[in-house]
């Protein structure tokens, strides 16, 4: 598996977690199979659809459908035929090569599935609640930029998940907390 990155530290993350670490540009040519996870426009564009293998497949699981520039590869295809299985669209190259656009370019986890589980979306509108709770307990006190939810949030909501699981996760000794909490202890 090849993983294309323009952050260094994720990088340097995926490539020692054992992944392969390249461009774009260099991956296109080599890869069967592209998925965009980037949150990001235009992430395979024109050119890279230009390398890519006959029966290469695309899909996008990031962000609305900008991930891939589809104008692009609509400009440079001779042919377009939708839907030659449910939920891919055959782009056809002036060189004879198909490439496989899965769920029209949109999110597809939900263009070619059937949403969410509930199992995720409970904890997903839980937290988004409970940050909204936060945010107006905060009036007055917050400047115009994004905040993270917090952290209490998040482990709340993940601790009540677990428990409806029936999964029990340890607990930090005062020992440890207080280990992890200085720097008394220790080299």
């Amino acid at each position: 598996m090849i993983v294309t990155e323009v952050d260094p530290v994720r990088a340097l993350e995926a490539a020692m977690d054992g992944f392969e670490v390249m461009p774009i540009a260099k991956a296109a040519t080599v890869g069967d199979i592209f998925i965009t996870v980037t949150g990001n426009i235009n992430v395979i564009r024109g050119e890279h659809f230009a390398t890519m293998k006959d029966g290469a497949m695309i899909c996008n699981s990031g962000h609305f459908n900008v991930e891939l520039a589809l104008d692009q590869l609509g400009k440079m295809s001779k042919d377009l035929h939708k839907g030659v299985r449910e939920f891919v669209d055959e782009y056809v190259q002036t060189d004879g090569r198909r490439l496989y656009v899965l769920g029209e370019g949109r999110l597809i986890n939900l263009a070619a599935a059937h949403g969410h589980p509930a199992s995720v979306m409970d904890m997903s509108f839980a937290a988004q609640a409970l940050a909204t709770e936060w945010a107006l307990t905060q009036k007055g006190k917050l400047t115009h930029k994004v905040y993270e939810v917090p952290k209490a949030v998040d482990e709340w909501v993940a601790n009540l998940k677990l428990q409806t699981m029936g999964i029990a996760i340890d607990k930090l000794t005062a020992e440890q907390k207080k280990y992890l909490d200085s720097w008394e202890m220790g080299t």
